[in-house]
């Protein structure tokens, strides 16, 4: 049967299930009263929906509130124990895995380390980083209890650019060594979960910026760019509250032509400068005092703290502070290059290293920004951090899953049927296997 639109019933059903379980997901809890013209659906449309939602397990009630000159209304709200997902952080220092209820309530976390000694794209090693995941979901399943048939999928946020192709998404890390790696492939044959549970792989700066988009900072806005700054620097533009951001090598910007050696391969790159990696081999090359036989994020810190001291009467470390000066100059730059080209709402800076840069010379940054900007758009962009902290990569990778069993109108995915394939194509495969 077809409505006139050419969607099926089953379309439209689908439609008014996505839009209800969305409503009270965001700005639950609401009663049907209140729902109704939310969603445009009419008081019999609705009461329909919602008693299948109810009967699922998907919707419950959520107490009651007093209407004018009638009996109290019933509120509804999404049932976090009807799905779980688990969102995982491919770092630059270590790979975060997290499990969480339909709310996104995290119920179990692991984290394991990357090691930055030796050569870079050691830490990095495919192999690895797949054991990590693996490893990791098994654990966070096993500490909650949670079998991994009630998963609706997982989300990963990875390094680098992701392509799509039949076979799923394959990364291309230019800065980690990896060219063209199979990686959602090399899970699945690595990875103990059943054929119906999904991966959703994505670039991290983008499920960073989404994160901070439907929780974080970002809510509310328009438009948003959202800046990762770790080891290397990337970004994420996003001009639809629900939609889909757009993940941007902004790291490998130019800002300084035939400037300093990338970790790219190129000159003069914004991650050059402004990558926590970066900064901490420019600080030695300038006769730092930088901390050896230790990890990215405390050399940063023993960095700040000796540019900012906070002990009362200590003097700062001259390079330290030129280091970040420069390096505040550099970011001002290439903040002004997203806001002549994206003319955002908000700039939110994220990720380890921007949460503790960001805190130290952010204001001086925007300043920066202010002056190479058109004045324009400039005065319209607000420059904050975001406010998810450094788990924001791991929750905008859980919600992937998330956001599409919601387009299925809360639908759980079903195994493949196996068919006979055609007459013709199935004696052809004989043939070759022989």
């Amino acid at each position: 049967m077809h409505a006139t639109s050419g969607r099926t019933v089953r379309d439209l059903r689908r439609e008014n299930r996505t839009a209800v379980l969305r409503k009270l997901y965001f700005e639950g809890p609401l009663s049907r009263l209140q729902l109704g013209p939310a969603v445009g659906l009419s008081s019999g449309s609705i009461s329909n929906v919602v008693s299948e939602l109810v009967a699922e397990g998907l919707v419950e009630e959520a107490g009651s509130v007093d209407s004018a000159g009638g009996r109290p209304q019933t509120l509804l709200q999404v049932t976090s124990e009807s799905g779980y997902m688990i969102g995982v952080d491919v770092g630059e220092t270590r790979v975060r895995v997290g499990l969480f209820d339909l709310t996104l309530t995290e119920l179990a976390r692991v984290e394991r380390a990357l090691l930055s000694c030796g050569p870079r794209t050691s830490r990095y090693e495919v192999d690895l980083v797949i054991d990590h995941v693996r490893m990791g979901i098994a654990e966070v399943l096993r500490e909650a209890g949670i079998r991994p048939a009630q998963l609706l999928g997982v989300g990963i946020g990875v390094p680098g650019i992701v392509a799509r192709t039949e076979d799923g998404a394959i990364v291309h890390g230019q800065t980690i060594g990896w060219d063209a790696v199979p990686f959602e492939q090399l899970l699945r044959h690595s990875v103990d979960l059943p054929a119906t549970v999904r991966y959703w792989i994505d670039n991290g700066a983008k499920t960073l910026g989404q994160a901070e988009m439907w929780f974080g900072a970002g809510r509310g806005a328009r438009s948003a760019v959202t800046v990762l700054f770790g080891s290397g620097v990337g970004a994420c533009v996003i001009t639809d509250q629900l939609g889909s951001g757009r993940a941007l090598e902004w790291g490998h910007l130019t800002v300084n032509i035939k400037g300093r050696r990338c970790r790219c391969g190129s000159r003069g790159c914004l991650e050059a400068y402004a990558g926590a990696e970066a900064l901490l081999e420019r600080w030695a090359e300038a006769g730092g005092n930088t901390p050896s036989d230790t990890d990215e994020e405390t050399a940063l810190t023993a960095m700040l703290d000796a540019a900012y001291p906070t002990r009362p009467r200590a003097e700062p470390d001259s390079t330290a502070r030129a280091v970040l000066e420069e390096t505040a100059d550099c970011l001002g730059a290439g903040f002004a290059n997203l806001i002549n080209l994206f003319q955002p709402e908000r700039i939110l800076v994220g990720g380890w290293a921007g949460l503790q840069l960001g805190t130290r010379f952010l204001d001086t940054v925007a300043r920066h920004s202010a002056q190479y900007a058109l004045r324009y758009p400039a005065s319209r962009t607000t420059i904050s951090l975001g406010t998810l902290g450094p788990e924001a990569v791991t929750v905008g990778a859980a919600f992937l899953p998330l956001m599409d069993f919601f387009s299925r109108g809360g639908r759980r995915l079903e195994a493949a049927a196996t068919t006979p394939g055609p007459a013709g194509k199935t004696a052809l495969s004989a043939r070759v296997s022989r």
